[in-house]
């Protein structure tokens, strides 16, 4: 018999379509693996058994008259808890957030996946208002890696990678402000697409203003693709979102990467010290895109470390979002963010003018690198999961989440897609993502290549 908590979204809707299985066994059997996995690995915030499954019944009977809702009727989604899910509390990882407050609505993303039938099993865990690569709250606890749980899923968006990674549910949205998304996806061994920015409407606005993405973290790129189709339209409550994409990302899938002009670039031109068995894996997929008829040279993006900048920007981001709490209410926050965000209330209106003048630069070097080539390859990040419960690898040096993520966060800055697909693992069998970059509005690009390398049998998937 079919263990549907390994098959795909698109797997579940053709199982539906054909009668082979309904909305109530999937949702099930996706509430009975989140159920079991949630000691070990502490996914969730919350599980929405007897909702999900009132919404798998009124699937099932739609799928019985022939007439679903939409493209996602029935599959079952889980949502990270920075994002809005009406009638349930939106408590972002954090103890000064009030669960009793007013919870009437639902996210654009959300609103999109309740409009197109999608059951939701329930809320995935955040590092407190998402501010760091990986996931652990003064509220919910570490969450942890599925392939080994004494290290990090990684974050901000760990829940919902290690949900999908170990079949609770195939399809997760996420946040992406330095790599959220991309990070976890990375770690846990699942595919995660950071969309150009406004391509998925965000409401409320993010207090890390535009660096700050919607995106789909799945089994496959081809799932990816169905849930950008569904969740990548405007919402008026979206002052900065995109208008309508020009088609759909599920069709033009089938493009493949024959002609595409590629860079690879093992090491940002150097800034960055890659270990070795991340190296090779990444390597290996580059090399097979090479087979599958792209055109693939080393080179490097011209940029340097950004990081300044971003911390500008993320910092008074954090200072904003913590600057209507009262002194006890301070207290509670997870110290790291709590020391930045002293840092950011320090920074002027200057300091932050002149990261926001390296940002309009970083953008502009990357549009004339992407005159020469269609894509950029990298590593996803230089190293595979670490230790639970740590913001940085222990002897690292590095003193915050972003010494280990420099291949993430530039492309927050630059608002381009930019996607994580699992090619490997190391000697520990932890796994190995390679980044998939491309200019601004060709999440069609990043997608198609991403589909390439599923097609071929390359990747390498969750536990």
């Amino acid at each position: 018999m079919t263990d549907l908590t390994t098959l795909t979204a698109g797997r579940l809707l053709d199982g539906y379509r054909k009668g082979e299985f309904g909305p109530v066994e999937a949702v099930r059997a996706a509430l009975e693996r989140a159920e079991r996995i949630q000691p070990e690995v502490n996914a969730f915030v919350r599980i929405l058994a007897e909702e999900a499954l009132a919404q798998a019944r009124d699937a099932q009977e739609r799928w019985r008259r022939g007439e679903p809702r939409g493209a996602l009727d029935g599959v079952p989604v889980t949502v990270k808890d920075i994002l809005l899910l009406k009638g349930h509390p939106t408590l972002r990882g954090s103890r000064a957030v009030d669960p009793g407050g007013r919870w009437e609505e639902d996210a654009p993303s959300v609103a999109r996946l309740r409009e197109a039938g999608a059951v939701f099993l329930g809320k995935t865990t955040t590092p407190e208002y998402g501010w760091k690569g990986v996931t652990d709250s003064p509220l919910t606890g570490i969450t942890r890696n599925p392939h080994d749980p004494s290290r990090t899923a990684g974050g901000s968006s760990g829940g919902g990678a290690a949900a999908v990674a170990l079949g609770a549910g195939p399809l997760s949205l996420g946040t992406d402000g330095g790599g959220s998304v991309r990070i976890p996806a990375a770690f846990c061994g699942i595919f995660a697409l950071k969309p150009t920015y406004g391509r998925v409407p965000l409401y409320p606005a993010s207090a890390f203003g535009t660096l700050s993405h919607v995106g789909p973290m799945t089994r496959d790129a081809a799932d990816a693709a169905l849930l950008l189709d569904v969740i990548g339209v405007p919402d008026s409550r979206d002052w900065s979102a995109l208008g309508p994409a020009g088609g759909s990302f599920a069709q033009a899938l089938g493009g493949g990467v024959r002609g595409l002009r590629v860079a690879y670039s093992p090491s940002l031109g150097g800034q960055v010290a890659v270990h070795p068995a991340v190296a090779a894996a990444v390597r290996r997929a580059v090399e097979r895109l090479a087979e599958l008829g792209a055109y693939v040279e080393e080179a490097d993006p011209d940029f340097s470390d950004p990081v300044d900048a971003f911390h500008t920007l993320w910092f008074a981001g954090a200072a904003r979002v913590t600057q209507h709490l009262g002194r006890y209410q301070r207290e509670s926050l997870d110290p790291g963010l709590r020391e930045i965000s002293a840092r950011g209330a320090r920074f002027s209106a200057l300091d932050y003018l002149a990261a926001v003048d390296v940002r309009m630069d970083l953008g502009r070097r990357m549009g004339r690198f992407h005159d020469d080539y269609d894509l950029l390859l990298t590593p996803t990040l230089p190293i595979t999961a670490f230790e639970a419960g740590a913001e940085v690898p222990k002897g690292s040096g590095h003193r915050r989440w972003t010494g280990w993520t420099p291949f993430t966060y530039p492309f927050n800055l630059t608002q381009q897609p930019a996607a994580t697909v699992p090619v490997g693992t190391d000697g520990d069998g932890l796994p190995v993502g390679l980044q998939i970059v491309a200019a601004r509005h060709r999440d069609d690009l990043v997608l198609r290549a991403a589909h390439a390398l599923y097609e071929a049998g390359f990747t390498s998937g969750g536990s």
